[in-house]
């Protein structure tokens, strides 16, 4: 019901639905409802997500809606671009699961003409959390503003959820946008206990600690940093996995981008970068840190670049605990 919502995804009786999602994760406990709630056609690709099977179902069935990880979305653009095929009647993505890269949304509205809508939700909050959506007083600010905003951030609070964040030693965090903290989530549909267990998974208000860094800024709307097992703390400073790699995507011939932290005997930890790249594309470790030089702090550069295949979760997720088994030495 409230990602239904015109303010959250906003399907309607006009759209054609693909859900590109595994149905035993909690994002298909979405699109196959709010799809057939507001008479929706929907479209399920079962184990056929190569991108050649989603664009001949996009071409066979009118697909005009679709969602799923990142991941999916950057073998979809490179089939694109190697077959100079369109996207046909697609005219909008939703991506979440983890951060949407920048560049892979721009090159989708300014090459094909499709929406990406960024968005936030775990399996504990059933599972939609905030969604990349503008407000009246977002564009009060200006169109370039508002974008800035939606492209950096999340999404907003949207309905049967409230948010808050806490620093290290328990007390919320203004809003202010800028200083990160965990992040709580609270709402009728989020978990209150895991199954199995002996005690509530919130603590004495309903408040869940979802494992996120985030910032939240007064408008409502929050940006993820980090995961707290992803987060690399240098020298006693956080560096943001996150941002590096949606730094380094923005580099041409850079297919996906991993990072994590690594032991150092002087800094504690220091990141690492690995890179897949597109098939035949030539990508120099030098190239990728001038890039990133100029996008980052210095003391934020990786410490070494790999190129290397990057393995993914069963739901399509980068695998950190495997890459960091593979480079911990």
């Amino acid at each position: 019901m409230a990602a239904g919502l015109s303010g959250a995804l906003n399907i309607t009786a006009f759209d054609v639905v693909m859900p590109c999602s595994s149905l035993y994760h909690a994002t298909a406990w979405g699109l196959p409802y709010i799809a057939p709630i507001n008479g929706s056609k929907l479209v399920l690709p079962a184990d056929k997500m190569g991108a050649g099977d989603l664009d001949e179902l996009i071409a066979a069935e009118g697909v005009t809606v679709s969602g799923g990880v990142p991941t999916i979305w950057t073998n979809y653009l490179d089939f694109l671009g190697r077959t100079g095929k369109t996207t046909g009647t697609l005219k909008r993505l939703i991506i979440g699961g983890s951060a949407v890269p920048r560049a892979m949304a721009e090159t989708f509205a300014q090459k094909y003409g499709v929406t990406v809508l960024q968005l936030w939700g775990m399996t504990e909050t059933c599972p939609l959390g905030v969604v990349a959506t503008p407000t009246p007083a977002l564009l009060a600010h200006g169109t370039e503003y508002a974008q800035e905003v939606i492209w950096t951030r999340q999404g907003r609070m949207q309905f049967g959820i409230e948010l808050k964040v806490v620093d290290e030693n328990g007390a919320q965090v203004a809003p202010d946008g800028q200083t990160p903290g965990a992040l709580f989530v609270r709402g009728p549909w989020t978990v209150q206990r895991y199954f199995k267990a002996d005690k509530d998974a919130t603590d004495d208000e309903g408040w869940f600690d979802t494992g996120d860094i985030v910032t939240l800024d007064a408008e409502g709307f929050m940006r993820i940093t980090d995961r707290q097992k992803d987060v690399i703390k240098s020298g006693g400073e956080w560096i943001s996995s996150v941002d590096l790699e949606n730094a380094a995507i923005g580099y041409p011939g850079v297919k996906i981008a991993a990072v994590v932290g690594v032991p150092h005997p002087k800094w504690e930890e220091r990141p690492i970068l690995v890179i897949e790249t597109h098939s035949a594309a030539e990508v120099s470790a030098e190239g990728v840190l001038a890039h990133l030089a100029s996008q980052v702090a210095k003391w934020w550069l990786p410490e070494k670049v790999y190129f290397d295949s990057i393995p993914l979760t069963a739901t399509g997720k980068i695998d950190k605990k495997r890459l960091r088994q593979r480079y911990v030495q």
